[in-house]
């Protein structure tokens, strides 16, 4: 079996030492400019175009129960699939069209010419030993540097900040449970990692089930946060190298289209 395809079927096993790369031919270098475009999916899943690729974070199963019932699956068309965890609401490439190479461990990874870091940190309250290790993922797309935070619980350490450095763009849980960050802990996160630009991740929305799901909502955050610029957008934003605040952190607040 090729590497690649090795990293494909990463989620059913296949793949379980960190750091192993991949390279595929054809595809364009990493770091190119041209801007990326972000588009929101529910809970921490999101869709990044740019440089060539598609790249999508943590897609989630359909379930009956929890704080993604009310949200539409998101088989989207990706060429790269990176999971925090796999855990049902943010470890579910099963329904992804097509074939993408699929990352889930920590590790420095290159894909289709495309550079992955996969920074390990608790994703519970308790060292992992409750919901095991969370995998935040950093990269730089269509000349713009993102760091996607998954369902980070554990403080951010000094190992951490070396790998992550100053994100032009930070995905940051919010919500809380035992499976992340609560609003004080999500500042804490971001006073440490100091991006351009915040866009908050796991919180209540409409789609939660109120009996099963025990985020909070993003207000939590927002009044926490409030010496920061916030603005609530729609589902999908673009972002270039030569529109990037210099200042930040700034805050976006991503509206599902229900």
């Amino acid at each position: 079996m090729k590497r690649r395809q090795l990293i494909r079927y990463a989620g059913i096993g296949f793949l379980s030492t960190a750091g192993i790369a991949a390279t595929s031919q054809g595809y364009p270098a990493q770091g190119q400019s041209g801007g990326v475009t972000v588009k929101y999916l529910g809970h921490t899943c999101f869709l990044f175009s740019g440089g060539g690729k598609r790249i999508l974070v943590n897609p989630f199963r359909d379930l009956d129960i929890g704080c993604t019932v009310g949200y539409r699956s998101p088989n989207v068309a990706a060429d790269i699939v990176l999971l925090s965890s796999q855990l049902f609401d943010e470890g579910a490439p099963q329904n992804i069209p097509g074939s993408p190479d699929i990352l889930f461990e920590p590790g420095s990874y290159q894909v289709r010419g495309q550079q992955f870091q996969g920074i390990a940190i608790a994703h519970d309250r308790k060292g992992g030993r409750q919901f095991g290790t969370n995998v935040a993922w950093s990269w730089t797309q269509g000349g713009v540097s993102i760091l996607h935070l998954g369902g980070a619980a554990a403080p951010i350490e000094v190992e951490h900040k070396i790998l992550m450095g100053r994100p032009d763009l930070a995905f940051v849980p919010v919500g809380g449970s035992e499976k992340a960050y609560n609003a004080r802990e999500a500042l804490q996160a971001v006073q440490t990692i100091n991006p351009k630009i915040v866009v908050p991740t796991h919180y209540r929305t409409q789609a939660a089930d109120p009996s099963t799901c025990d985020i909070a909502p993003v207000d939590e955050f927002l009044g926490l946060a409030a010496g920061f610029p916030v603005s609530r957008i729609g589902d999908t934003f673009f972002l270039s190298p030569s529109n990037i605040p210099q200042n930040g952190p700034s805050i976006r607040v991503m509206g599902y289209p229900f």
